[in-house]
């Protein structure tokens, strides 16, 4: 007994000391958690990415492993779109806490990949996820241990680094919507323990390099979007592991390889748009563990496999746009799982399964363009289950039920649909609503007249039936924006099908507007759309970029086209995504068509109404444009004779039919904050350029005529008359003017990366460094906006001042043609104008230097200049390598002469460049710079050569010929610029004592007339 009780007594003491144990402990743990910080030198650190990164919201007044609120506060890791979280891990046994996790997401930082990041020892995962980060990845994270690296939707360029190879930690590598190009580094290879690859929406090229394959850990891998080349690998097989592959509109060519089938793990599998070979259907039998499988326009044939139903797990079966045969499985009807069925456009026929029609509206089933019996049709329809034009009747259009047991009225000779929108009346003309949310597989009848058809969901989200109506809650500018408020969108496939229309051609007008992607320095302006417009079943606009097209977002672009042909008596236009552009900017499931309004009218006068309203409307809307054109011309024309005041000045600019707007001064001084010679960007021929910021964020450029200007108002005038009715991707936006009082100031878009001379001429430690691809996109650029300006803009105009300071350079290096001060209408009447010289010594073509001879050709001359300029990095007047040349061009003929035309290229480039590529460019510069403009090419040709789509033919000329004419341009420009001076009576250097000096410099020049004339010079 007493035995016992010691026993127990001891077992009480013991809990005792225990739990006093445990208390002591306990405080001691807080005590150091209380007194423990990060380390210092990670304090530093963060404080480096920062600046690095551009965040300015980071408080270090406080410990940044702090629960402060003012600091970062950590959160779950799987917020959607934000998250502002530095994680601290404070167990190691040095007593510091340490930065192990990184996750800034959506917080449009505008700075660059921070290379401080290597200098956190102990950080593990990175999520720079949604942002505007610019450059590329540093090499400083080589040294790295980083496991998680997230840098989606973002605005890197260049080439994967292939220093990426070292971090042999990494288990998760997101690099998916940014702007990488080249091929992937094979030094991936080495991140054997990466689980997660995706390399989705950039511009990668080239075959996938076989060093992939020692990836056996891979689990996931998305390389959609891209410009890849060859067929899909039969090294798939490596990838054991997989469970989600997607090759989306990756380049590859098909066929999908046999090899596919030892993927038994896969639970998602995207293949689609594949050119090249087709096949019939993959073997998956394999795969029982499938929840979505898409094999969307892969050029399969043959019938589907019983074998899918297999796959109990089913969620999402996609196989549209092949070429599949045969019926549908009736075992398919057996997957309860199974809530997509898409298999639109194929070639299926005998009758539609019971329990298709049979299925209640949770199921979403497209079974739309095929060739199905028409006495399989359903009794009644379902808004669900599309069925347009899936059987063989005669017009093979919808069964009865829904459609065809409404027979047209009368025949109709217009159609005006607001596209996602309200009905409304612009200009006379009556736009009729769509306000029908649509859905994933849906026929919408509007009886009688037309129908809309739509199919496909949004991926990688969770959309409702709202997603497929874009509303635009901004304020907008545009005219008839009510046609622009809303519109409508489709992930896959969207058809419009207008019927009852008398026979015959009609004019089709599509309105468009982007209203959901922004044009902004944040990752809402990162994404892009990018689909393809059928009408009546014909390609017609292939790849189309609404944002592209229109010059930016919130503005209009109408694509029309004549002579439509309607034979029986229906319409169809179709909008179709090809799985191009990004899907994840600004958000998750942003992809698709997009379309705000459609216009229909007839080109023949309908039977019996000559006087039909629409007709004269039409008519009055064509005529207004011809005479909105005439009014611009005859404008600019008057201007030069007439325009002396500042009241005749605001009145005429006022009467033009200017497609841009007006800004007050005040709005301008606000912008630019009162003109601060901070905001100072440049000078021009007119005077000062300012940027500035409007008050709803746009950046904005802002050119001001100095009273001191050689240029004035005829000049002014000009630019505006010329470039306000231009647009072209290639051509700088002109966003509206002011007039107010003495001022004279032109609102341009902002261009981020200045002009080609400041990237091309300025120090070689300077903010870009242009690798060939860059200078090649940049070069193709001109000659398109050049051969818009010549051949394809209503306004035939001849620039006449071609030369690297008027290329300006956007964010992502696209070039656009400014300063259209000096531009001349290029009347098609006349071979020729003769005007007075103007323009830039060094780009001036020799027949217009010498004799005023302008037409297009000169242009081109001013083209090839610069294109020289582009492939050797250095400025055509200031680059004499001995004293034997007269500059840049002078040296690329001695130089072709000596079959030496590689000397040419900038040492800068290295080894990373198209020697091919390099050299087409410098022949192409060569032909346009040809002294006889006879013999340049068009610049739509020099699109097509320098694209590679045809041959260059090298002509052969006389450095010395070149070299005369370039002596003699410079003495007439000397002899024009002491006229000039001398008639204005210009003060600065030529006063009364100077008479000597201009008789004597006349007398000099007359004699180098004489000699270059001679050939004795």
């Amino acid at each position: 007994m007493l035995k016992a009780k010691k026993k127990m007594g001891g077992f009480d003491i013991g809990i005792i000391l225990v739990i006093c144990f445990c208390c002591i402990l306990t405080l001691k743990v807080e005590a150091q958690s209380q007194s423990v910080r990060l380390a210092p030198t990670e304090v530093e650190t963060l404080k480096e990415i920062a600046t690095q990164i551009g965040k300015q919201d980071w408080n270090f007044s406080v410990d940044p492993c702090s629960n402060d609120t003012n600091w970062a506060t950590p959160k779950s890791v799987n917020l959607p779109l934000y998250n502002n979280t530095v994680i601290c891990n404070c167990s190691y046994p040095d007593g510091y806490c340490h930065v192990v996790s990184i996750f800034l997401k959506g917080q449009d930082l505008a700075g660059v990949v921070p290379p401080s990041v290597a200098k956190l020892p102990y950080l593990k995962n990175v999520d720079f996820t949604r942002n505007y980060l610019s450059g590329t990845i540093p090499s400083e994270w080589a040294s790295t241990k980083l496991e998680y690296v997230s840098i989606t939707v973002n605005n890197l360029t260049g080439p994967i680094p292939g220093y990426l190879g070292n971090i042999t930690t990494l288990i998760y590598m997101s690099l998916e919507n940014n702007q990488f190009s080249g091929t992937v580094p094979p030094e991936l290879g080495k991140l054997v323990n990466l689980n997660n690859l995706i390399l989705n929406a950039n511009n990668l090229t080239g075959e996938l390099p076989v060093a992939l394959t020692n990836l056996t850990k891979l689990t996931e891998l998305r390389i959609s979007m891209n410009n890849f080349t060859g067929r899909i690998p039969n090294f798939i097989q490596s990838w054991k592991q997989l469970k989600k592959l997607e090759i989306q509109a990756s380049g590859l060519q098909g066929p999908i390889p046999s090899s596919i089938s030892g993927l038994s793990n896969l639970a998602e599998l995207r293949i689609s748009d594949i050119d090249g070979g087709g096949s019939e259907f993959p073997p998956l039998s394999s795969m029982t563990n499938m929840n979505s499988l898409m094999l969307r326009s892969c050029n399969l044939s043959g019938s589907i496999p019983d074998y899918i139903s297999a796959m109990t797990t089913l969620k999402i079966l996609d196989l549209s746009f092949n070429r599949l045969e045969g019926n549908i499985p009736d075992n398919i009807g057996t997957l309860t799982n199974l809530q997509y069925l898409y298999l639109t456009s194929n070639l299926l026929h005998g009758s539609i399964p019971d329990w298709i029609k049979s299925r209640d509206s949770h199921y979403q089933i497209d079974v739309s363009y095929n060739n199905f019996s028409v006495n399989s049709e359903p009794a009644s329809c379902r808004e669900t289950l599309n069925l347009f034009k899936s059987f063989t009747a005669q017009d093979n259009s919808l069964f009865g039920e829904c459609l065809n047991s409404y027979p047209c009225p009368k025949d109709r000779y217009s159609l005006h649909i607001n596209c996602g929108g309200k009905a409304t009346t612009v200009g006379g003309v009556d736009f009729e609503a769509d306000t029908d949310l649509g859905g994933p597989a849906k026929f919408v009848p509007v009886r009688p007249m037309w129908g809309i058809s739509t199919t496909g969901h949004f991926w990688d989200a969770n959309p409702t039936s709202n997603d497929y109506i874009a509303n635009n809650i901004s304020i907008l500018g545009m005219d008839n924006s009510e046609l622009y408020t809303n519109a409508r969108l489709s992930p896959l496939s969207l058809t419009y099908y207008a019927r009852c229309l008398g026979n015959g051609n009609y004019t089709v007008r599509l309105h468009f507007s982007e209203i959901i992607i922004r044009d902004n320095r944040s990752f809402y302006s990162l994404g892009r759309r990018i689909f393809d417009v059928y009408i009546q079943e014909k390609l017609v606009w292939k790849d189309f970029d609404i944002e592209e097209k229109a010059q930016g977002v919130d503005r209009v672009v109408i694509k029309e086209l004549k002579a439509v042909q309607v034979k029986d008596k229906t319409l169809l236009i179709r909008f179709k995504w090809s799985g191009k552009g990004t899907t994840a900017s600004p958000k998750r499931g942003t992809y698709g068509p997009l379309i705000s309004a459609i216009s229909m009218d007839s080109e023949f006068k309908p039977p019996q109404e000559s006087k039909n309203k629409v007709g004269i409307i039409v008519g009055a809307s064509v005529g207004g444009s011809v005479l909105g054109l005439i009014f611009l011309i005859l404008g600019i024309l008057w201007w030069n004779d007439c325009f002396d005041s500042r009241t005749s000045r605001e009145k005429a600019l006022r009467g033009l039919d200017l497609q841009t707007g007006f800004f007050t001064f005040r709005q301008i001084k606000a912008a630019t904050n009162n003109f601060d010679p901070k905001n100072k960007i440049g000078e021009g021929g007119f005077g000062s350029v300012y940027k500035g910021t409007l008050l709803d964020g746009t950046i904005i450029a802002v050119k001001q005529l100095s009273s001191k200007s050689k240029q004035g108002n005829r000049e002014f005038v000009n630019e505006i008359g010329m470039i306000s009715g231009l647009h072209h991707p290639n051509l700088v936006r002109l966003y509206g003017c002011c007039i107010e009082s003495n001022q004279l100031l032109l609102v341009y878009e902002y261009m981020e990366n200045n002009s080609l001379a400041h990237t091309l001429f300025g120090p070689e430690d300077g903010p870009l460094n242009m690798d060939w691809p860059t200078r090649q996109k940049i070069c193709i650029g001109i000659a398109r906006g050049l051969s818009f300006l010549h051949e394809e803009s209503t306004l035939k105009i001849v620039h006449r001042d071609i030369k690297a300071t008027n290329i300006l350079l956007d964010r992502d290096l696209n070039p656009k043609i400014s300063d259209f001060g000096l531009a001349k209408l290029d009347e098609e009447e006349n071979t020729h104008i003769s005007t007075r010289v103007a323009g830039t010594i060094g780009y001036m073509a020799p027949e217009y230097a010498l004799w005023g001879y302008l037409t297009d050709k000169a242009d081109v001359y001013s083209f090839g200049v610069v294109a020289l300029e582009i492939v050797a990095g250095k400025n055509n007047m200031k680059y004499r390598p001995n004293q034997n040349f007269v500059c840049l061009v002078d040296w690329a003929l001695v130089l072709q002469q000596k079959g030496n035309l590689m000397d040419l290229v900038d040492p800068r480039l290295g080894s990373q460049f198209s020697k091919e590529e390099a050299i087409r460019m410098v022949k192409v510069a060569l032909l346009c710079t040809n002294s006889a403009p006879a013999l340049r090419p068009t610049m739509s040709a020099v699109v097509r050569m320098l694209e590679g789509e045809t041959a260059v033919h090298e002509l052969i000329m006389d450095p010395s010929i070149y070299g005369d004419e370039m002596r003699l341009t410079a003495v007439r420009n000397q002899f024009d610029q002491i006229a000039q001076e001398s008639s204005s009576g210009t003060q600065s250097r030529l006063r009364s004592s100077d008479s000597t000096w201009i008789g004597s410099s006349a007398t000099a020049m007359s004699s180098d007339l004489y000699k270059v004339s001679s050939g004795s010079y």
